[in-house]
């Protein structure tokens, strides 16, 4: 088997990226992300604090889960507390009180997502702040510049991302815009240790996708990402286009499977050769009581779990499950007591990042086929 080894270095830092090991049966592969603040071992999945914390989540909580990564939102984190306090305050890792890697997303998905508060064209996006009303100003350089004062190890090119049900015209000039911008980022980008990723888009047209996907790859990044899934397309169309995108992407560098998914999607997703993924729904669904196992889920406010003795899973070594039963957790949901949705939360990332350590040694062990079969009922 060939390994893939890459090297990229930007003046002061070496980042590195390497493949250790390979799926015969799919694309699934083991690999390695050097950072400046630590190795990140691949399949990794990456919580997400938006606002420069994991909800109800301690960071020594995260780590002991098995976290390496934390996921942050330059756009929300710009709004307040400001990039330049968080500066002036040692950075986002000491600020977060998290020495682990960090990636901060631009703001991109907010172009999307808060399309009702928000002009663009090619100079960039101007946003109605959502917090006080005043006109936000967004560009590519602002954006760079933001991401510099925040200090994350990864930092994500500003985007647009259309609509699924896009058609091919307005595909097309965000795809543009999309590669302007990135080229923009290229240049306006200062500091010599941060990763800039790259984001493919091209809605689900696959030779859109596969064009992008190329051009993007063309600037020789650190890393790419996938963007614009998750948006409303149905799982055939998600996996379809997420495959084709990956594999239109360099082999020697990590690839990014932006906001999917749920745990099916994680498991096919490293099947089609996908590295790094982020996701809201583990620490979502687990402060609204959808706790997660290896059969799929339970919602623990249904009556049937009252005097249900039992753990969440037999088989899991989270602080919830070593030390609670389902009819002590019900209670505490059904009670509104901010325990319940802090231990669902922690028990929810311990699933998916042993998810992930799970599809890591399956890789290496040459059985990842095998995982997968027994995943398959998971949801």
């Amino acid at each position: 088997m060939k390994c893939f080894r890459a090297v990229h270095e930007r003046g002061r830092f070496l980042f590195e990226f390497e493949v250790v090991a390979k799926d015969s049966g799919s694309s699934a592969r083991r690999g390695r992300f050097i950072t400046p603040h630590g190795p990140v071992e691949t399949p990794c999945f990456m919580p997400v604090g938006t606002k420069g914390t994991v909800k109800g989540m301690l960071p020594a909580q995260l780590e002991e889960a098995g976290a390496q990564v934390v996921l942050a939102n330059a756009y929300h984190l710009s709004l307040r507390p400001g990039a330049d306090r968080v500066s002036a305050l040692g950075g986002l890792h000491d600020f977060m009180g998290w020495d682990g890697p960090i990636l901060t997303d631009s703001g991109g998905f907010q172009v999307f997502s808060l399309s009702g508060l928000r002009s663009v064209d090619d100079r960039g996006v101007v946003f109605r702040n959502h917090l006080d009303g005043s006109l936000y100003k967004l560009t590519p350089e602002i954006s760079m510049a933001d991401q510099a004062l925040l200090g994350a190890d990864i930092i994500m090119a500003l985007d647009e991302c259309p609509p699924s049900v896009a058609g091919k015209d307005e595909i097309e000039k965000s795809l543009g815009r999309t590669s302007a911008w990135l080229k923009r980022c290229v240049a306006a980008k200062k500091r010599d240790d941060q990763a800039l990723f790259g984001i493919v888009q091209g809605g689900l047209d696959l030779k859109l996708r596969t064009r992008h996907a190329k051009e993007v790859a063309g600037l020789d990044l650190p890393g790419y990402a996938i963007g614009g899934l998750s948006v409303g397309e149905d799982k055939a169309a998600l996996y379809e286009v997420a495959g084709v995108t990956a594999a239109a992407l360099p082999e020697d560098k990590p690839r990014y499977l932006m906001g999917v998914g749920t745990p099916k999607d994680l498991v096919t997703c490293i099947g089609l050769g996908i590295d790094l993924f982020d996701c809201v729904l583990p620490t979502r669904t687990g402060r609204t009581g959808r706790l997660y196992h290896e059969m799929g889920y339970l919602n623990i406010r249904n009556a049937v779990f009252a005097e249900d003795a039992r753990p969440i899973d037999e088989n899991c070594n989270c602080p919830a499950c070593r030390n609670f039963t389902r009819a002590y957790l019900r209670h505490l949901y059904m009670n509104n007591e901010m325990l319940g949705p802090i231990l669902g939360t922690l028990h929810n990332l311990y699933f998916y990042l042993d998810l992930a350590a799970q599809a890591r040694n399956a890789i290496e062990a040459g059985d990842f086929r095998d995982f997968a079969t027994r995943m398959s009922n998971i949801s």
